[in-house]
């Protein structure tokens, strides 16, 4: 009966990551940067991550339940305890997060007009880049290990 009762809870225990807000952000009702704001949330405030949506999280924070950007969010750590978790929910906590527990998330930054007009040619990495290029055989035989079909790709000269 136990072990039913505790597969019953197991969808609750992965429900919700907890996270802090890196930065004061603003509660939005939808996924947008024009939706209503619903609440001003402050830096390092505690929230639980629900789900995502494009760029997007939607969250469950002490002022009420909606959606900030995703870079606003750090993630607490590999099985890190959500408040209130028992040492059963734990251990579910570690074993979701696999084994690495390891989150990443990109950014971009782009390159101003002063920047790009400024740009001068790198001969030295230009050669280093050379350096990263498949040869014809190791493409093959990768390839071949993989049970890949070949496709003809015109290889420039190193």
């Amino acid at each position: 009966m136990k072990v039913l009762f505790a597969l019953l809870l197991l969808p609750a225990l992965c429900w919700a990551d907890p996270a802090t807000l890196i930065r004061a952000t603003e509660l939005k009702r939808a996924p947008a940067t024009d939706a209503e704001t619903v609440a001003q949330l402050a830096a390092e405030s505690a929230v639980d991550a629900l789900e995502r949506k494009g760029g997007w999280t939607r969250v469950k924070a002490a002022a009420g339940e909606g959606w900030v950007k995703m870079l606003s969010l750090r993630y607490a750590g590999a099985g890190a305890a959500k408040q209130g978790d028992s040492g059963l929910a734990q251990l579910f906590n570690v074993a979701r997060t696999g084994s690495s527990g390891t989150q990443v998330t990109t950014g971009v930054r782009g390159l101003d007009e002063q920047q790009l007009a400024g740009a001068r040619p790198n001969a030295a990495e230009l050669a280093k880049l050379g350096g990263y290029a498949a040869r014809p055989a190791a493409a093959a035989a990768f390839a071949a290990e993989g049970k890949l079909e070949a496709q003809p790709v015109a290889y420039s000269k190193p």
